[in-house]
């Protein structure tokens, strides 16, 4: 990769790192229209059984639509990684490894600052979507490096749009937790 691909690919690394901040660590303190309540988002809770969340469920889709988006949310840092990374020894390796100290990481500071519920089974699914990330870029080649640079740099900005226009999205009142009938009441951790 040439250094100019290499810097807009670390632009991107670092819009992108922006949005997996604000979205892990300070969903307490904003919110965009009606996909969470900043209350509920405010609570300590750990799991560490590894899939618990499934065999509790009330319902079948809620765990897997949690697992397939915690997959998909790290799916663009292994691409980027990897397009940083390409040259060194053992690049998927390397992706996998950090997404995995990066979901750890985490998870241990939303328990620390009581910023959610951290769950193991995150970090195992983070961390498979960094890989998916670092071999759907492996496999695409560098001809795709542009396009996965460009996706990055579209899904910071459209995230910081939605941001920005935060409330005027929605009430965040009328947020209906799974399981919950009628408007959410009250935090839950």
């Amino acid at each position: 990769m040439t250094p100019r691909g290499r810097g807009w690919a670390l632009l991107a690394l670092l819009g992108y790192g922006a949005v997996m901040i604000a979205l892990t660590m300070l969903k307490a303190f904003f919110v965009i229209g009606m996909l969470w309540r900043p209350e509920a988002q405010r609570g300590r809770a750990v799991e560490l059984v590894p899939f618990a969340q499934f065999r509790s469920a009330q319902s079948w889709f809620g765990p897997l639509f949690d697992a397939l988006g915690n997959l998909a949310f790290f799916v663009p840092l292994g691409v980027l990684l990897y397009l940083l990374l390409e040259r060194r020894s053992r690049p998927v390796l390397v992706v996998v490894a950090s997404g995995a100290v990066t979901s750890a990481s985490v998870e241990v500071l939303q328990y620390v600052f009581a910023l959610g519920h951290s769950d193991v089974t995150d970090v195992l699914f983070n961390t498979t979507g960094a890989l998916l990330g670092a071999w759907l870029a492996r496999l695409g080649g560098r001809g795709l490096y542009p396009v996965w640079i460009g996706l990055a740099l579209a899904l910071s900005v459209v995230f910081a749009v939605l941001a920005i226009l935060g409330p005027r999205l929605g009430d965040p009142g009328e947020v209906v937790e799974l399981g919950v009938a009628g408007p959410a009441r009250g935090a839950r951790g």
